[in-house]
C-alpha cells in the first residue's frame, strides 16, 4: 500500500464501548495510566422551556482517536533529538533509543498522543501496529472494534470513499497539523472550537 497511511472512524454509530482502547493496551503491554488510544465522550446541550412542555437539545457522541501520524507532524518538529521519524508510508514512529524523554513532543502534539513510559522514562505513542502492518495484518484498534466503525487505509482513498472531514470538536482544526485521519461525524457533531459542547470524560483521557 502506498501514499499516506490514514485511520478512518464513523462517529455517527460508534457507542463508545472502549473495546479498541483497550486492544490497544493489551497489543503492547501498557500499564495503567497509559493510553495511546483514547475514546472521548462529548456531551451538551439542554432542556429548555417550550409553552408549557420541554425540548431537548441533548447530545453526546464519541471519538477513538490516536496518534494520527499527521502529514505535518509538529511532535517530529520540535524533537530536540531527532527521534521521531516517518515512514514512506507516513507512519510516524519515535526511536526510544535516541529518545531522552523530555517531553516537547507531548506539550507540542494538539492531540496529547505522545505518552512516558514510566520505566524506561523515554516517550511513547501509537505506531499504527506497523509490525502487523508489516505482515499483513490490522492495527489491533481496527481489529478489536466490535461495530466495524474503525478502519484504516491510503489517505486518498479514503477521503473519495467517505469524504474530507478530518476534524470535528474537540479535536484542533485540521489544518494544524493535517492529521491524517478521516471522520464520518455523528450527526450532532460540532464544529473544532465550538462553545456547546464539553468532554465528560477528561479523568479518563490524562
Amino acid at each position: 500500500m502506498s501514499g499516506q497511511l490514514a485511520f478512518y472512524f464513523d462517529s455517527s454509530a460508534c457507542s463508545g464501548c472502549k473495546a479498541c482502547q483497550v486492544a490497544c493496551k493489551d497489543k503492547h503491554g501498557l500499564e495503567v495510566g497509559r493510553l495511546w488510544r483514547r475514546v472521548i465522550e462529548v456531551v451538551g446541550g439542554d432542556w429548555m422551556p417550550s409553552g408549557e412542555a420541554w425540548t431537548s437539545t441533548v447530545f453526546a457522541y464519541h471519538l477513538s482517536v490516536s496518534c494520527n501520524h499527521c502529514e505535518q507532524p509538529i511532535c517530529m518538529e520540535v524533537c530536540p533529538t531527532k527521534a521521531i521519524t516517518k515512514r514512506e508510508d507516513g507512519i510516524v514512529l519515535i526511536n526510544e533509543q535516541v529518545c531522552v524523554g523530555c517531553g516537547y513532543c507531548r506539550w507540542a502534539c494538539p492531540y496529547n498522543a505522545p505518552a512516558l513510559d514510566p520505566v524506561s522514562g523515554k516517550m511513547t505513542k501509537c505506531t499504527f501496529c506497523a509490525d502487523e502492518l508489516d505482515q499483513g495484518k490490522d492495527p489491533a484498534c481496527v481489529s478489536a472494534c466490535p461495530m466495524r466503525v474503525l478502519d484504516y487505509g491510503e489517505m486518498g482513498e479514503l477521503i473519495e470513499k467517505y469524504g474530507a472531514v478530518r476534524s470535528v470538536f474537540p479535536l484542533p482544526d485540521e489544518s494544524v497539523t493535517e492529521p491524517a485521519l478521516v471522520l464520518t461525524p455523528h450527526k450532532d457533531a460540532r464544529q473544532p472550537g465550538s462553545p456547546e459542547g464539553v468532554i465528560a470524560n477528561k479523568e479518563e483521557l490524562l
